[in-house]
């Protein structure tokens, strides 16, 4: 399962009105190759599910995942921080053995 914090959900509400995207769009969350520990983290917003997506529910958000990122992804938080180390949102992996300084890749 992948989860949102209500910090994110809070933030995910305000991007979703500030773009004018309606409750048919949903959160797409993915890992990609590249950054400087291998694999990265990739989220948008969706409204066309695809074959094989993985679908959870979560803070009164569906989050999609592909299969072969849910390899990597499964038991992940989606949170976010406004805090002196940066904003934005943070991908909470108990999978990641190893994280860049940025967080924003990681290998398994």
């Amino acid at each position: 399962m992948i989860t949102v914090s209500e910090r994110a959900a809070k933030q995910v509400n305000n991007l979703m009105e500030n773009e004018g995207l309606n409750n048919e769009y949903f959160i797409r969350v993915s890992v990609v190759g590249g950054g400087c520990s291998g694999l990265s983290y990739k989220m948008d917003f969706d409204n066309e599910s695809q074959e094989g997506d993985q679908i959870f529910e979560s803070n009164g958000y569906k989050v999609v995942c592909d299969m072969k990122s849910f390899l990597y992804l499964c038991g992940t938080e989606l949170d976010f921080t406004d805090g002196l180390n940066g904003k934005g949102f943070q991908f909470n992996n108990p999978n990641a053995n190893r994280t860049c300084g940025c967080g924003e890749s990681f290998s398994v």
